[in-house]
């Protein structure tokens, strides 16, 4: 299958051909999935050999080829909100793109409500509704000219189209400013328009590639009070890709991406009981070499420690499981007295369980090279 970023014009005229789903089908699974990006086509240096007037070209080293996805395996289920949590880098965006067919994988296979995306992407498109981490509208149309362009891409016209249209303007709350350019719209109104588009096919299964980027507070509320109604009011099936906690948070279910491996799939609560206790930070007095000559009489005072509980330095501080850390920062408090600067105690959250998997922090990994 060519990774074209669009169908074709004959293969956008027709609602009709997707075969019925059989009960019980899950509306993603993956097997296997890999993705390594081809060597970038190699250079030219220009080196002085022995006594040359000039340099003389020669080819460069071809660039290795990288890993985006390793083996990623797992299924999400009809109705379901799923998220897929990673740093930027981390193959989110590479997933997102192989489950939309715009890019063919290296090997593993991928099924959309039972249908392979290889070899059958036309059919596998009119299951989905898709937002891009981009905007796709046409902010000098109106709302209602953007949704009536997107249906005319699905082959809709007349009273269908026009049905469609002001039920998806008054879903999403725009029915009394439909005739405005979208351009006067704000972050999250412009968002709303979005996922009316996506919808406008009537979709199974909405696709999101980080969809609170650059949301405020309040419309991330009202994107996910839009989410929660498409589930439980349409059956349709959410997946989305984020770095955001909160959003994560939010979902039923949560696959852990780190550098294109599958480290977790959990509900977030599941994922957060791993954490052995509390998580305890402390902030050393003095420089690097204190932190890690601290952390070391740490680990071996308050011994033994289970696996992932280990006291670790991640931004020049310490950090550690324990269970019932109120009373263990006393006895830390008393073993090391002018040596700690601070001591905080928290409930573990994803960006603990991400550490405690990878060993780094999320946003760590997000700005590495």
């Amino acid at each position: 299958m060519p990774p074209a970023d669009q169908p074709a014009v004959s293969e956008r005229c027709s609602l009709s051909a997707v075969p019925p789903v059989p009960p019980g089908t899950h509306a993603i699974s993956v097997e296997g999935l890999t993705h390594a990006y081809p060597q970038a086509r190699p250079g030219w240096l220009y080196r002085h050999r022995g006594n040359a007037s000039g340099p003389t070209p020669q080819p460069a080293a071809p660039t290795p080829r990288r890993s985006a996805l390793d083996d990623v395996t797992f299924r999400i289920e009809p109705g379901e909100i799923f998220g897929i949590l990673g740093p930027n880098g981390g193959g989110k965006t590479t997933l997102f793109r192989i489950l939309c067919t715009l890019l063919q994988p290296t090997c593993g296979s991928v099924r959309v409500f039972g249908l392979d995306v290889l070899a059958h992407p036309r059919q596998v498109r009119e299951l989905l509704g898709v937002v891009f981490q981009m905007p796709s509208l046409d902010v000098k149309l109106t709302a209602d000219e953007n949704l009536t362009h997107q249906g005319h891409l699905y082959g809709l016209s007349g009273a269908d189209l026009a049905r469609r249209v002001q039920q998806q303007l008054q879903a999403f709350g725009l029915d009394q400013r439909q005739h405005e350019p979208v351009e006067r719209f704000s972050g999250g109104m412009r968002r709303r328009v979005e996922l009316a588009k996506a919808l406008m096919h009537e979709p199974k299964l909405l696709l999101l590639d980080e969809p609170s980027t650059g949301l405020d507070p309040g419309a991330r509320r009202d994107l996910w009070a839009s989410l929660e109604r498409l589930r439980h009011n349409l059956g349709v099936t959410v997946a989305l890709t984020t770095h955001l906690m909160e959003e994560a948070d939010r979902c039923d279910r949560l696959a852990i991406l780190s550098e294109g491996r599958l480290v977790a799939i959990d509900t977030p609560a599941r994922l957060k009981s791993r954490i052995g206790g509390d998580v305890i930070t402390i902030d050393p007095c003095g420089d690097d070499p204190a932190a890690e000559d601290l952390r070391r009489q740490i680990e071996q005072r308050f011994g033994p420690w289970s696996a992932g509980t280990t006291p670790i330095i991640l931004d020049g501080k310490i950090r550690l499981e324990k269970h019932d850390g109120a009373a263990f920062v006393a006895a830390l408090a008393s073993a090391f007295p002018g040596r700690l600067d601070s001591i905080t105690v928290g409930r573990p959250t994803l960006e603990d369980v991400f550490t405690q998997l990878t060993g780094h922090k999320l946003w760590d990994e997000a700005t590495s090279p």
